[in-house]
């Protein structure tokens, strides 16, 4: 752990214009401070439980309302209003709570969901750890939920130590979920009538068109049979996103176990790819084989390569899992190679129509099928963990960066999710140097629109229905104005994570050296300009005319890089040799530095600049009840 007095300063005394950037960044800062406290407050009530129904059946939506809430935190540890952290917090405790009474939530953790939801659900608990990593309930906790899945809990059956498999794409605190019910996918009817039917043979169904009738109580019987004869057991790639709460527990006091889960989980579907040829099989059976309940057939399973959504959640979990492995390895680029194997299995495929490069998305039982634009987002993610250029081919080959459009449409279904992962790429690279201006003031608009949205009476929480359907599980993450991507591509350096449960890969990390807190000190805003395999560029301003600010800049989200020096505009380059520098800025005052990195050179850590309490040092990891049955 190091302590602040130990780490080099610079200082910063040229004092001149503005940019545009700086102003616009920390209005908008400002704006998402205001508005969200604001939004937590119109849709809570007074004990900070969320204004809705009194019943949600089924197992679909617990991670819903963490997601409306989940970028308090993200924006504290930016620099943010601290009363969103302790919002999120409480909020969060409401949520676990009232998603207890509802039946979904058992001992704090999703009873049953695949780790799609899960990732999505603990993404906000994840950053906790940055906001703060001595809290003993986050720390319990994480302890607790990846014991779930290490097999550390032998009340819940969710891991198979030899075949290193998670035994059902449906799991969480209640183990593996193996019978599906007609209640279990009662709340996803109508959500699912949107898409392609889940298997090829049901009666009277076109297995390539693009709507199912699950409302039509004769195909949901036949749907939930399927289920269960063919998807409810065994294991799925989506899976592999349980890697990132075991990193997350990793990172806290870096015990080997959740290392050595990690890694054996990723290689087992390595070697699954091998066996198969290359291509990574969607569904294997408790007996450790491919296709072991779809007919020997490597396609076909949970969020596989056919339904409901094809390569995507192939991809992402893949690059997940890759990431983890990389951040728990001090960068062993090694890990990333099995999502590179998939990137480029389905480029060796590509077609071209009117002149425009797809790559296939689904596998059907006549073949590849369903070609698309190959989706920037993952090799970007692998791009930005490796700085390799082969991995920017990858992300290049097909598309064009410098024509990414920059839009606040995206946000209007999901205003957690990101939306501008490839024009940030497109900057960082060279392509649209406009890019930053662009992009925050982008998000400020899309910031105003949510706040006309959630204060209009359409969606007033006491008036509006919200027994009318089953999306009214999404209003809050729909309407809530926390839209970071601005802010975590421009003054961290990175892409927003994998929304389905990625960790934070990104260049920089900052702490306001004064009042010893996560982000940016007041007045003081940050540009991450370009990126190579040992180098950062950024700037810093202090926009406040009359106040110095120190702002402390930490290598990586979990300090995993090391800073070897920094080099200012005019040439002075300073020693470092840690994963910490303090900046002094003087009132106005602007400094460029390029910081000469040695990546991942350090085991990740939540723990920060700044020595904790002693009263925090001394607090046990975990708080344990009596053994009974010793004492009988």
């Amino acid at each position: 752990m190091t302590t602040s007095h130990s780490i080099p300063k610079i200082s910063a005394h040229q004092v001149g214009d503005i940019p545009e950037w700086a102003v616009l960044e920390r209005a908008l800062i400002k704006l998402i401070d205001d508005s969200s406290l604001e939004f937590a407050d119109r849709y809570t009530n007074s004990d900070n439980t969320l204004i809705w129904r009194s019943e949600w059946p089924g197992f679909d939506g617990s991670d819903d309302p963490y997601e409306g809430f989940m970028n308090f935190t993200l924006h504290y540890i930016m620099g943010g209003d601290p009363r969103l952290d302790k919002r999120h917090r409480e909020i969060w405790d409401a949520i676990t709570w009232q998603w207890t009474e509802y039946g979904q939530v058992v001992d704090e953790f999703d009873n049953a969901y695949d780790w799609m939801h899960h990732g999505e659900a603990l993404l906000g608990f994840y950053w906790f750890a940055l906001a703060n990593p001595h809290v003993l309930k986050d720390r319990q906790r994480t302890k607790k939920f990846a014991a779930l899945y290490t097999g550390e809990n032998p009340n819940v059956d969710n891991w198979d130590p030899n075949h290193k498999i998670i035994k059902a794409p449906i799991n969480g605190s209640g183990g593996a979920h193996y019978i599906h019910t007609w209640e279990d996918w009662g709340p996803n009817r109508q959500i699912l009538e949107e898409y392609l039917p889940p298997f090829e043979d049901l009666t009277g169904q076109d297995p390539y068109q693009k709507r199912t009738p699950w409302h039509d109580n004769k195909i949901y019987r036949e749907i939930l049979e399927k289920i269960n004869e063919r998807m409810g057991m065994g294991d799925v790639p989506v899976n592999l996103t349980a890697t990132g709460l075991a990193t997350h527990a990793f990172m806290y006091n870096h015990e080997e176990k959740y290392k050595e889960w990690t890694l054996q989980y990723l290689a087992a579907w390595e070697e699954r790819t091998a066996r198969n040829g290359g291509i990574i099989p969607d569904n294997i059976g408790l007996d450790g084989a491919i296709g072991t309940y779809n007919d020997g057939k490597w396609w076909g399973g949970y969020y596989g390569w056919r339904w409901p959504h094809g390569a995507m959640t192939i991809l992402e979990p893949l690059t997940v899992a890759g990431a983890n492995a990389v951040l728990l390895t001090q960068g062993d680029m090694r890990h990333l190679d099995l999502v590179r194997s998939q990137l480029d299995f389905l480029w060796q495929m590509r077609i071209e129509e009117d002149g425009v490069i797809k790559v296939p998305n689904r596998h059907f039982d006549a073949g590849w099928r369903d070609f698309r634009i190959q989706r920037a987002i993952d090799p970007i993610i692998v791009w930005n963990i490796s700085q390799d250029e082969a991995d920017a081919q990858r992300v290049e080959r097909g598309w064009d960066a410098s024509n990414e459009v920059i839009s606040t449409e995206g946000y209007v279904l999901g205003s957690a999710r990101p939306q501008h992962t490839a024009a940030w790429y497109g900057y960082i690279r060279g392509y649209m140097p406009d890019y930053p201006e662009r992009i925050l003031q982008n998000n400020i608009d899309a910031v105003n629109f949510q706040i006309d949205r959630f204060r209009s009476a359409e969606w007033d929480p006491y008036t509006m229905d919200h027994y009318r359907e089953a999306m009214s599980i999404h209003d809050w993450q729909i309407l809530q104005p926390a839209i970071l991507e601005a802010l975590v591509h421009l003054t961290l350096g990175g892409p927003m994570p994998a929304y389905h449960g990625g960790h934070l890969h990104v260049a920089v990390r900052y702490f306001d050296a004064e009042k010893k807190r996560p982000g940016l000190p007041a007045d003081v805003a940050a540009l991450v300009s370009k990126i190579t395999a040992n180098t950062v560029e950024l700037t810093l301003v202090n926009i406040s005319p009359t106040t110095a600010q120190s702002t402390m800049i930490q290598a990586g989200a979990f300090a995993e890089h090391q800073i070897i020096s920094a080099t200012d505009h005019s040439g002075v380059k300073s020693a470092v040799n840690g994963a910490h520098l303090q900046v002094d800025l003087a009132p106005g005052a602007k400094i460029s530095l390029t910081l000469e990195v040695a990546r991942f050179a350090n085991l990740p850590t939540y723990e920060g600049p700044f020595a904790p309490a002693q009263t925090e040092v001394s607090i046990p990891t975990t708080i344990k009840g009596r053994d009974l049955a010793s004492e009988n």
